[in-house]
C-alpha cells in the first residue's frame, strides 16, 4: 500500500488506514475487523495508532461551523463568543493535532461537547476536552454505556468505562435544544439505528446537520447489535434525515467524506435497503450466513461502498444478523 493510498484513506475519516495495511500483504485485499484482530495486535490499538499519526483536516462550512477530519469520526465545531461547541470528541491520542486545529479556528475556549453515541472513536477525547472546560451532553443511553464495560463481539474487544470526567453530565431522552453563538441547535434521538443511542445535531440557521454514524458516506457502515443497532433502524434513520433536509442542506456523516449532501445520503439509503432485501431473501431460502456471503448480495454496490474497512463479506454478515 502506497503512502498516497494511506493518506487518502485517512482523509475518508475512520482512521483505519493502518488496519488495511496490516492485513493487505497477506490477503491482497481488505480484512474484516475480526480477521485483522487475528493478524495484528487488535483493531482498537490499530485505530488509535492511526489516529495518533493522522493530520487533522479542517473543512469550513457556514456560520462559523467547521468539520475536523482525521480523529475517528468527523467532528463538527461551532465557534463564537459563547465558546467552542464540538460535536463528538474523536480519539484521545489525537489531542495534539486536535488542539492545533481548534486553535486555528480562533481563540474561543472549549465550553461544550455533544456525543452523538458512545463508540470510542467519537468519545475517547471526552476526558481531555472536559479538562479544557467542555460540558458534555448526550442521549441518556450514551452516558450509561460510557459508564460500563461494553463488549463488542464483532470487534472482539471489551471497552472499559470512561473515568467520571469523561461521562456526559447533561443527558436527555429524545430531544434537547441549545442556543449558542447565535445558533439554534437541535439534538434529536433516532431510536435503534447504528446503536440505540444515536442522535442528530441540526444547526438551524446554517442549514447544517450532523447525522453521525447513521450515515457512512461512500462506505459500508458498521451496525452495533451489542448496544441495540438495527439494519431496519439504519434505513429508518436515513428516511428521517432525508425528510428533514433539502438539496441545500450540508450533511455531515459520521465517517467517509465529511461534507455531504442529500443526494449522497439517498444513495447510501438505497444501498442499505437493497442489500437488506437481498440478504433477507437469501436467509428466507434457508441459506446459512456463510452461504449468503458467498452469494454476493452486495455485488452491485461493492465498487462504490466496498473499498474500506467494512468489506462486502463483513457487511453481509452484519445485515444477515438483523433480518
Amino acid at each position: 500500500m502506497t503512502t498516497a493510498h494511506v493518506s487518502a484513506l485517512s482523509r475518508r475519516g475512520f482512521c483505519l488506514c493502518c488496519l488495511g495495511s496490516a492485513g493487505f500483504a497477506a490477503s491482497r485485499g481488505w480484512l474484516s475487523p475480526r480477521q485483522a484482530f487475528a493478524e495484528a495486535r487488535g483493531i482498537v490499538s490499530l485505530i488509535k495508532d492511526s489516529a495518533a499519526a493522522s493530520p487533522i483536516v479542517t473543512h469550513r462550512l457556514r456560520n462559523n461551523i467547521s468539520v475536523l477530519e482525521g480523529s475517528g469520526g468527523n467532528v463538527a465545531v461551532l465557534t463564537g463568543a459563547d465558546g467552542k461547541l464540538l460535536i463528538d470528541a474523536g480519539i484521545g491520542v489525537s489531542r495534539r493535532q486536535m488542539t492545533d486545529a481548534l486553535a486555528r479556528l480562533g481563540p474561543d475556549p472549549i465550553t461544550h461537547l455533544v456525543n452523538t453515541h458512545w463508540h470510542f472513536d467519537h468519545t475517547d477525547g471526552n476526558v481531555w476536552l472536559n479538562a479544557m472546560g467542555a460540558k458534555i451532553i448526550a442521549q441518556e443511553k450514551t452516558a450509561k454505556y460510557l459508564s460500563q464495560v461494553q463488549r463488542v463481539e464483532e470487534w472482539d474487544y471489551n471497552f472499559l468505562a470512561l473515568p467520571p470526567n469523561g461521562i456526559p453530565t447533561e443527558v436527555f431522552a429524545s430531544e434537547r435544544a441549545l442556543k449558542l453563538n447565535g445558533a439554534s441547535i437541535a439534538l434529536k434521538a433516532y431510536g435503534p439505528a447504528h446503536t440505540d443511542s444515536d442522535i442528530s445535531v441540526t444547526f438551524g440557521e446554517a442549514d447544517v446537520v450532523h447525522v453521525a454514524d447513521t450515515f457512512w458516506n461512500g462506505i459500508y457502515p458498521f451496525i452495533d447489535y451489542s448496544t441495540g443497532g438495527s439494519i431496519d433502524g439504519m434505513i429508518a434513520a436515513c428516511d428521517a434525515n432525508l425528510a428533514a433536509t433539502t438539496d441545500k442542506t450540508i450533511i455531515i456523516p459520521g465517517h467517509g467524506k465529511p461534507v455531504s449532501n442529500r443526494a449522497e445520503l439517498a444513495e447510501f439509503r438505497d444501498m442499505l435497503a437493497t442489500v437488506r432485501e437481498n440478504v433477507a431473501t437469501l436467509k428466507k431460502k434457508g441459506m446459512t450466513r456463510d452461504e449468503a456471503v458467498a452469494a454476493g448480495p452486495t455485488a452491485a454496490f461493492d465498487a462504490r461502498f466496498g473499498n474500506f474497512v467494512i468489506d462486502p463479506g463483513f457487511f453481509t454478515r452484519l445485515v444477515y444478523e438483523g433480518v
